[in-house]
């Protein structure tokens, strides 16, 4: 029987590949867009296990924020030997991806800690850092590509939510509690005509 009480990002990150631990000491010139790909892939799981989590509930504005910002910093994601794709080479970008890179694994490792104790909100505010990491790095890699900000994508997202929330017809949603109340008035009538 599979053990079930260990969380899903938990045993993904228990799973990477050689590749991927290898960057656990950073990159280097000869490795550098490893980290290109290493944070496509790390974001996309981290997205994923969020998504599985908020799922089976209405996700809050701020839940749908944190995940279209992830899924906007994904969206065409070039590969390392793309036309528009710059290899740094200087000491000092490289060790600007590097600081991404660790602060994104410390960013996985908090969001795994707080999908085992099931708290969704604050899964949602790491998984925002951890986009801002990766977005970082995709711009030291592509400098001309225009990345939204978590800000502009929340805005959009909670004028949509409002739109949304506006739209539910408060008297039909409150029509069964009406008919309870009917309901005991009635029952109210009836007990004191008795």
């Amino acid at each position: 029987m599979p053990d079930t009480s260990q969380s899903q990002s938990s045993k993904i990150a228990k799973n990477q590949s050689n590749e991927d631990l290898s960057l656990s000491n950073g990159v280097g010139a000869s490795n550098v867009l490893d980290a290109l790909d290493v944070a496509a892939e790390r974001l996309s799981i981290v997205r994923y296990v969020f998504l599985v989590q908020i799922e089976d509930g209405i996700a809050s504005a701020s839940q749908r924020s944190s995940l279209e910002y992830a899924d906007a910093v994904l969206m065409g994601w070039p590969d390392g030997d793309n036309r528009d794709v710059v290899t740094p080479e200087n000491s000092e970008t490289i060790d600007k991806i590097n600081k991404n890179l660790q602060k994104m694994e410390s960013n996985i490792a908090e969001f795994s800690k707080f999908e085992r104790t099931s708290l969704i909100d604050n899964m949602s505010e790491v998984l925002v850092e951890i986009t801002e990491c990766v977005a970082n790095i995709r711009g030291v890699f592509q400098p001309d590509f225009a990345l939204p900000t978590f800000e502009e994508i929340k805005r959009v997202v909670q004028d949509e939510w409002n739109e949304e929330m506006g739209n539910i017809n408060p008297d039909k949603a409150n029509v069964a509690s009406s008919v309870i109340d009917e309901v005991k008035a009635d029952d109210a009538a009836d007990a004191a005509n008795a």
